[in-house]
């Protein structure tokens, strides 16, 4: 069944490609069927036939045979014996590059839970990677997009809980990003099969509805297809006039957005006219509005205003001979190839070699997506990130058209004002902004542009800049983010400092030292992640108040730990301690049943203050008291930082012991603070009980909306601790986790 498809495969690419010489697509797809044998799918179908499909998908969009050999490999390092540096041998770095950016692209995850705020956070971090990669090689998503749509078309054998989970993911993320690319062909798959997932009922009933009515609709359009085409020769023209039926997801939306019912939804069948040249394009408009009463109001050119994501064709709805409207759309033959493979369509060749490049003319047209990879390294905020690209999506085919001075045409979102305007010409005439004049009269600042405006903005050199409240009159994203990126640059050393003192709070809440968590590994993980130039900006964005300092507390522990666990051992600690210059004899150094090495010291007592509860992780120090041994605090231990100079000698050095040595438990305390609902201790104790740790005490009080429950639990280490919170965080309704100190 695999060689069938290869076959289909080969024959597709030969239909396009230029070159005859298909030997890396033969290895890759030799490579990838030994790698995957054995290997089943939940079908039970051999595993190679999804890289085949994907690869198929590519190939149908016209792609060049790096992306197709990257299609059949997509998923060998992941699930294989095979690494990036194999293919980069076997085939070249654009291969692998391609496969690594797809393999990254696969480790996003979809959160379920059930706090809508986490929900939008993580997903916002999943759009902010998918335009990273795009940024890269777009051909990356073009990838991952396929891999998508055949794991849509085959999740009939998923369990029904991962079908939606899935196809929420699918219409939330990856049907936006086709849309955005222009890519209609799987745009409309995707969202298809979504709703057949996310609503079965809803999407079954309406496949059988249209099919009742398919047979007698098909009539009407043959009909209609037969009139045009009988004027269109006589005129001369050389057309393709074709009917084709709505995606069923376009219906629906249809069906909610207007509140109606499908009877009253009269174009379930579309009408296009593919021609030669635009000026055809124009005759056959001309034809159909003598031969059909046009419907006012429903003409768009998208010719001469073309969509940003690259779209151009004319659309127009008329009143057919038996009282019932129908669309029509006209293109040429490379508009109808762009508004069906989008992006793909742009791919150039040279000597029988793809060189993986966009042509100059569609780079210029992709205005949307320099802006977004332009907002994503502005924003600090993943939230700010999404609601800018949620804003854009929704406005997206809802626009103005508006002029400058020069005569200029410029497309703006519908409802935008003049500030908006002076923000998309550039920053700085937004900046120095003062007035503006619209068809020549003295308009205000929340003046709502309208189609055919010619504005002209005031400006001096003596401006302030940016009011605050013009953030609440543009309606335009990239206004919205240069304004907010003004304020950012003016307060950027003080929000830098405000920043610091909050994330060093919030460290010592969770029972760290900043400094502990701010190793230069670690810090350069999460400012990149963020798309960050450096880690100062971080400090701002939590100061600026774009960026939760928990948040970042979490993803620094979160790296921190991971770094420790990596990069040092026990035996290194107690290699690095037991120096030469540490030790002053060997039986000055004592391990105690408590689990401490103590240096310095001879057989003394061990004991654990109270006040901050060390667990082994942490990092430690020993106070020597007057006659009860040796006292063990955290290093951030308020008291320790704040002992008098005269008692800072009685601090010594301690550490842990091995962890596999010492076997013992530590009783620490942690707050819980949560809003207050019935079986919320219930889920608290839940995760208490399945990790198995003894509860000494749970103690609860509770306001008008908020309950704090303190709980003293026994622990092994500080990494237990951490997976507790990380499991506690993600109950519905809890706020905030701190370890108690007295």
């Amino acid at each position: 069944m695999s060689d069938e498809i290869y076959d289909k495969l080969i024959k597709r690419i030969r239909s396009y490609h230029p070159s005859d010489n298909l030997m890396m697509v033969e290895k890759a797809y030799q490579i990838a069927k030994k790698a995957h044998e054995g290997q089943f799918r939940k079908s039970g179908e051999p595993y190679i036939i999804h890289p085949l499909e994907v690869a198929c998908i590519l190939a149908d969009l016209e792609l060049d045979i790096e992306s197709i050999v990257a299609g059949l490999l997509h998923d060998v390092v992941e699930d294989t014996d095979y690494t990036l540096e194999d293919i980069e041998q076997l085939f070249n770095k654009e291969v692998a590059l391609l496969v690594d950016g797809v393999t990254k692209l696969g480790k996003i995850q979809f959160s379920s839970q059930n706090r809508q705020l986490q929900k939008e956070e993580i997903q916002a971090e999943n759009y902010r990677k998918m335009f990273l990669a795009m940024a890269q090689d777009i051909r990356v998503v073009l990838i991952k997009l396929a891999d998508r749509l055949h794991n849509m078309q085959t999740l009939k054998y998923m369990p029904s809980g991962k079908q939606r989970e899935k196809a929420e993911e699918t219409l939330s993320i990856y049907a936006p990003i086709a849309h955005r690319l222009g890519i209609c062909k799987i745009k409309a798959d995707l969202e298809d099969l979504s709703l057949r997932y996310i609503e079965p009922e809803v999407y079954y009933d309406l496949a059988h509805k249209i099919a009742k009515k398919r047979v007698e609709r098909t009539q009407y359009i043959e009909q209609i297809v037969a009139q045009i085409k009988e004027k269109v020769e006589e005129a001369g023209i050389d057309a393709v006039i074709e009917g084709r039926p709505k995606h069923f997801f376009s219906i629906y939306k249809k069906i909610v957005n207007k509140n109606k019912t499908l009877d009253q939804i009269y174009d379930l069948f579309a009408l296009r006219a593919i021609v030669k040249s635009v000026k055809d394009c124009y005759g056959v408009l001309g034809i159909v509005h003598e031969l059909y009463t046009p419907i006012p109001g429903r003409f768009k050119d998208y010719i001469a205003m073309p969509k940003t994501n690259m779209y151009q064709s004319l659309h127009t709805t008329l009143m057919g001979s038996e009282g019932t409207p129908f669309e029509l759309q006209i293109r040429t033959e490379e508009m109808h190839r762009t508004a069906e493979y989008g992006i793909a369509a742009h791919w150039k060749y040279k000597e029988g070699k793809i060189d993986g490049t966009i042509r100059d003319q569609s780079e210029e047209k992709l205005t949307w997506l320099r802006q977004i990879l332009e907002w994503q390294r502005d924003m600090s905020d993943n939230r700010e990130f999404m609601s800018a690209l949620k804003g854009d999506l929704d406005v997206y085919g809802d626009q103005v058209y508006v002029f400058t001075p020069k005569g200029e045409l410029l497309t703006l979102p519908k409802g935008s004002t003049p500030i908006d305007f002076a923000y998309s010409i550039h920053s700085g005439v937004g900046n120095k902004m003062i007035g503006a004049k619209v068809n020549g009269k003295i308009v205000t600042f929340d003046y709502v542009i309208k189609n055919g405006d010619r504005i002209e903005i005031l400006t001096s050199q003596g401006a302030k800049g940016p009011s605050r409240d013009w953030l609440n009159i543009v309606k335009s994203t990239q206004a919205r983010t240069k304004i907010n990126q003004w304020f950012r640059k003016q307060f950027k050393e003080e929000d830098i400092l405000k920043g610091k003192e909050l994330l060093e709070i919030a460290a010592k809440q969770r029972g760290y030292n900043l400094s502990y968590l701010t190793d230069s590994a670690v810090v350069e993980a999460i400012y990149k992640r963020y798309g960050m130039k450096d880690w100062n900006s971080i400090y701002a964005a939590i100061g600026y108040g774009s960026m939760k300092e928990r948040q970042i507390i979490q993803k620094l522990i979160d790296e921190t730990l991971k770094v420790k666990k990596e990069l040092v051992t026990p035996e290194q600690i107690l290699q690095a301690h037991n120096t030469p210059e540490n030790i002053t004899t060997p039986h000055k150094v004592k391990k105690h049943s408590s689990g401490i090495v103590v240096k310095g010291v001879g057989d003394i007592a061990v004991r654990f203050s109270k006040c901050c509860g060390p667990l082994p992780g942490d990092d430690i120090v020993g106070y020597i008291t007057r006659g009860r041994g040796v006292s063990i605090h955290r290093k951030d231990c308020v008291n320790m930082q704040h002992l008098p100079d005269d008692e800072k000698d009685r601090l010594i050095e301690a550490t842990w012991m091995e962890q596999e040595i010492v076997k013992r438990t530590y009783v620490t305390e942690i707050q819980i603070t949560c809003f207050d609902r019935l079986g919320i201790i219930v889920d608290i104790s839940k995760i208490l009980t399945d990790m198995k740790l003894p509860v000494k005490s749970f103690n609860a009080k509770t306001t008008k909306s908020h309950a704090v429950f303190n709980v003293k639990i026994e622990i092994t280490n500080i990494y237990q601790l951490e997976e507790l919170t990380r499991k506690l965080e993600q109950v519905k309704d809890v706020e905030e986790i701190i370890r108690v100190s007295s």
